[in-house]
């Protein structure tokens, strides 16, 4: 698989989202809380270049924390 070696690829996991103004964020610091509108039991959307792929769970072990994937999202009609 040599061709694959070059091959960049950004994994994000969306564990929910906020809607904040600018003012408010330009005021946050370091250890700012910031609430989500979703819980830890919650399923993260997992995405690759911004892109839905996936679906899972986060899950703690010991002192790291890892993504279980549960489901694979089915590919849009208009990528190739």
């Amino acid at each position: 698989m040599p061709t694959l070696d070059k091959v960049s690829l950004d994994i994000s996991v969306v564990l929910g989202t906020c809607v904040m103004p600018v003012h408010q964020v330009l005021r946050l610091g370091r250890g700012a809380i910031i609430e989500l509108d979703a819980s830890e039991e919650d399923n993260v959307k997992i995405l690759a270049n911004n892109m839905p792929v996936a679906e899972g769970t986060v899950a703690v072990h010991g002192n790291r924390i890892a993504v279980e994937v549960q489901r694979l999202l089915p590919k849009s009609p208009d990528i190739r």
